[in-house]
């Protein structure tokens, strides 16, 4: 993982604008918030947010609903219903159920939207996609699979895996081919099936908090078979946490931005404890920053930011299910201007504005 001094900064911000989302008391399916969401423009136009929507149980299903713009600012939504539910096995547990924190990036090179999500079943938090060329109708491809990489001595399967997004364009493997790539973040522990239960770390990781890894679907393969975007490959470890705000753990935000010095990714960084398996996490905070992946290289980092861009400060981002939490998933650009959708607090949702800080 490449370690960089505190003092490398990224000429962004983040900018707050206002809360674009909160449940409705009404509806049911909304009991336990609305969080975490992803976006995608329509074939007519119209921008439309994915959130993750919470029933009371814990049960996560992912909505859609158009984004109503003012004068170029998204200042609210008209929801249109539910477009994933936890329908199968590997979304079902015998005591949880969930499709959580869907990211969705549209592949110009195959004409689709690629949603990742989290499904919730009776292993925890498993990777999975879905595809859409119309933003609603989505088929699943099913469970993401990683392939054995020689001298990690473990199988990436077996681990519970968060954080999931894919870049928009094709870039270069680890062997020159063009692949489409996606961060991911996997977790060495394995709570979720057995307390206490430890697990042997892979080869050469010596820091167990949960870091951002990068893998490869073969482009070729994916155009002859969109389902071998489920197949993904070269996973290594691409940003661990390094500064204050990250010292418990990290994890990949929005589809990467292409800008002009590269790849910028924004993320989220945690401090205070961790929860193990299915506990929910007490006491942690979760804040926004960046880090700038190498165009030619996605897996090697340029600089990151030494302080967040966005710390829970309203109401809305420290009180909620759970408190103080600010959590970027998607980014959409309206008339010129980046803006950034995050979840807060798991109970409702937020948009900023990215700004560059200097020319």
């Amino acid at each position: 993982m490449t370690q960089l001094n505190a003092e490398t900064a990224l000429p962004y911000a983040l900018k707050r604008i206002g809360v674009l989302m909160t449940a409705d008391p009404a509806d049911p399916l909304e009991a336990e918030g609305v969080l975490n969401p992803a976006t995608a423009w329509g074939p007519d136009g119209h921008l439309y947010l994915f959130p993750r929507i919470v029933s009371a149980g814990n049960v996560s299903r992912i909505a859609r609903a158009r984004v109503v713009i003012e004068d170029g600012v998204p200042v609210g939504v008209e929801r249109q219903g539910v477009v994933l539910a936890p329908d199968e096995g590997f979304e079902r547990g015998a005591h949880n159920a969930g499709v959580e924190d869907p990211r969705i990036t549209f592949l110009p090179d195959l004409g689709v939207h690629v949603m990742t999500y989290v499904a919730y079943g009776p292993l925890g938090p498993r990777p999975a996609l879905a595809v859409s060329d119309d933003t609603v109708h989505w088929r699943r491809l099913g469970p993401l699979h990683f392939a054995y990489r020689p001298g990690l001595s473990t199988d990436l399967n077996f681990f519970p895996n968060k954080d999931l997004v894919f870049f928009p364009e094709v870039v270069p493997g680890p062997h020159g081919r063009p692949c489409f790539a996606m961060l991911h973040r996997p977790m060495w522990e394995l709570d979720w099936l057995r307390p206490g239960e430890g697990a042997p770390a892979p080869t050469g990781v010596t820091d167990l908090r949960p870091s951002i890894w990068i893998a490869y679907a073969d482009a070729d393969a994916v155009r002859t078979d969109l389902s071998a975007l489920t197949s993904l490959a070269h996973a290594a470890p691409v940003a661990g946490p390094l500064m204050p705000f990250e010292e418990a753990k990290i994890g990949a935000g929005p589809p990467p931005l292409r800008v002009p010095e590269g790849w910028l990714l924004i993320h989220h960084g945690v401090t205070g404890p961790v929860a193990k398996g299915f506990e929910l996490s007490h006491g942690s905070v979760y804040r926004a920053g960046g880090i700038l992946l190498d165009a030619l290289d996605p897996s090697r980092v340029l600089a990151r930011s030494p302080q967040p861009w966005l710390s829970p400060q309203t109401r809305e981002e420290t009180e909620g299910t759970l408190s103080n939490v600010v959590f970027p998933t998607a980014i959409e650009e309206i008339e010129g201007i980046p803006y950034v959708f995050y979840g807060m607090a798991d109970s409702s949702i937020g948009v900023a504005a990215l700004e560059r800080t200097v020319p």
